[in-house]
């Protein structure tokens, strides 16, 4: 029942369960394993019919009851994949199991001193304790650090997708711990794996899986015997260093957990939730290719988190151009969204925004030169395109006879490269298209004055 908000003073979101009081008991969250069996439901896994809770025992400071309340023989999913691109095509990777349990504190080892500084103690952190932990455990399919880059961002992304974690690793909300092990090439026995923690980027996953193979493959061509252990990355140095011993299931002494009695989600339940699962972004991808006509690649940007994809879809849906929609978004929007530190849901400009300028470059109203700088004024001050279009007098010029005129102008102050251009250098078009535009602020019509200058250069 304790509040899970980030960043609060140590031990300030606690209460007797969490601090694991004598009497105190827990209680099963509906809500947690609804998303349990959600995520399995959307990585392909079965769902369990019949599950249990057991006692994981293990003895260190921030465990305050002594055990960890997890599960062991009877999971509540089992046996799905999550598909990642890898080797110019798609890799399975294999989930063994999802299942639920508690968090346990955090042990603050450094800044425990009476200043900040070191101090011979640690200190222990209970706001975390007791909060419902979902673990998904993958199966030894993943090959290298690049590989375990892809299944993290696509694991985040259908998380993030069906609502069921924000995915925020530097908060803790999307952890990941990686068993590394390396075996001679040909060989098919897995060698004895070192588990790594203490991740808290995509970046940092990739950086310390690297470093550990390269620390392992070192230590076995010396004839050294790895062992099997838990190692923090320490992201300043660039290396892992050796944090405990790792024990071995038996080490744990699993048993039932007789303070929560099994559970048997029913059929209609696991279908409710099934239904409640949006399209998911592999499906999404393929479809915008389908219907929408777009290059794999715009797809698969728009796609990778689900608001962009609705704000897309949102902007088609008002009748803009699949194709243009796909390029604003993926260049100016996201170049100032970046800049500002800002996620799409944030975003000052809504897709109406975008349909509206885009339907005045399909008029003829402005130049598309033009609607870059009136975008970012719509971003910036959150007026309409056709009011910052108006108030800046940005209207484009169409109109023959006014364009003519101006060309005539340019023509006559640069008599050398009229010459030329009419001598055979027809590059020198882009040069006269330069000086229209200059002349006229950048308001002139391209397709007009690209007409107009071949007209006129044609001419002796």
């Amino acid at each position: 029942g304790c509040s899970t908000k980030f960043g609060m003073p140590p031990n300030s979101l606690t209460c007797p369960v969490c601090t694991g009081m004598p009497g105190s008991l827990p209680v099963l969250n509906r809500k947690a394993l609804l998303f349990t069996i959600k995520t399995g439901l959307a990585t392909n896994c079965s769902i369990a019919p019949f599950s249990r809770f057991a006692r994981k025992n293990y003895f260190y400071p921030d465990l305050p009851k002594g055990y960890q309340i997890s599960q062991y023989e009877m999971p509540v999913c089992e046996r799905g994949y999550v598909e990642i691109e890898a080797g110019g095509g798609t890799k399975r990777i294999g989930l063994t199991r999802i299942h639920l349990e508690e968090d346990a504190g955090k042990n603050i080892h450094e800044g425990a001193g009476p200043h900040g500084g070191a101090s011979p103690h640690s200190l222990v952190d209970l706001n975390r304790s007791g909060v419902p932990l979902m673990e998904i455990v993958s199966e030894p399919d993943i090959r290298t650090p690049e590989e375990a880059g892809q299944y993290m961002r696509k694991l985040r992304t259908v998380l993030r997708y069906i609502g069921v974690c924000d995915g925020n690793m530097e908060q803790g909300s999307l952890r990941c711990d990686a068993n590394v092990s390396v075996r001679p090439a040909g060989a098919d026995t897995l060698g004895t794996k070192v588990e790594l923690k203490n991740m808290n980027s995509f970046r940092f996953v990739e950086k310390a899986l690297e470093y550990e193979i390269k620390r392992q493959t070192a230590a076995v061509r010396n004839g050294q015997t790895i062992i099997q252990e838990t190692r923090l990355w320490d992201s300043a140095a660039g290396v892992t260093q050796p944090m405990r011993t790792k024990e071995e299931a038996h080490d744990y002494r699993y048993f039932p957990e007789p303070d929560l009695v099994p559970f048997m989600p029913s059929e209609a339940w696991v279908e409710e939730i099934r239904a409640s699962i949006p399209e998911l972004p592999d499906q999404r991808r393929e479809r915008f290719v389908a219907a929408y006509g777009l290059p794999e690649y715009d797809a698969g940007l728009l796609t990778s988190e689900r608001p962009l994809a609705d704000w897309f879809e949102e902007a088609v849906r008002l009748g803009a151009g699949p194709k243009a929609v796909s390029n604003w978004m993926m260049g100016e929007l996201m170049r100032l969204l970046n800049e500002d530190g800002l996620s799409i849901e944030d975003s000052p400009l809504a897709p109406a925004g975008l349909v509206e300028l885009l339907s005045l470059i399909e008029a003829g109203t402005i130049s598309g030169k033009i609607a870059k700088g009136v975008f970012e004024e719509m971003y910036r001050s959150k007026k309409s395109a056709a009011r910052i279009v108006k108030e800046k007098g940005l209207l484009q010029i169409s109109d023959e006879s006014e364009l003519s005129a101006v060309i005539d102008r340019v023509i006559a102050a640069n008599p050398d490269e009229a010459g030329r251009f009419r001598g055979g250098e027809e590059k020198l078009l882009g040069f006269f298209v330069g000086q229209v535009m200059k002349a006229t602020q950048g308001k002139a019509n391209p397709g007009v004055i690209n007409k107009l200058l071949k007209e006129k250069l044609a001419r002796p």
